[in-house]
């Protein structure tokens, strides 16, 4: 089992930042891979990002490349989405996930074990 808690979603103003953290507790085979997701009202669940936990590589989608950032801390304990030049089209509830070994880059929804309850984020313009 792996345990996760959200937290640092907050309103903002376009273009403000915000960092997200992620800490996760629980022994899992599922300790491989770190993503977040995000929710907006009215829509699916979409990738945003995520790292391994082992190597370090990240992978983000087109929509947040170059303004988002994923990292961990050394333990791989605490995950955090570092969020610059925010957009209202970045309003959503954001899901922290964990993943056993992916195939690829651990973009998939159904590759993801567990979930946190989410963190809601909203960007005012």
């Amino acid at each position: 089992q792996v345990q996760l808690v959200e937290s640092g979603g907050e309103s903002v103003q376009a273009g403000g930042s915000l960092r997200l953290s992620c800490a996760s507790s629980g022994r899992s085979f599922s300790n491989y891979a770190r993503g977040w997701f995000r929710q907006a009202p009215g829509k699916g669940r979409e990738f945003v990002a995520t790292i391994n936990l082992i190597y370090g590589n990240t992978y983000y989608s087109d929509s947040v490349k170059d303004r988002f950032a994923i990292s961990r801390d050394n333990a791989g304990n605490t995950v955090y989405l570092q969020m610059n030049n925010l957009t209202p089209e970045d309003t959503a509830v954001y899901y922290c996930a964990a993943a056993g070994p992916c195939s690829g880059d651990c973009y998939l929804l159904s590759e993801y074990d567990y979930w946190g309850q989410g963190t809601p984020v909203t960007v005012s313009s």
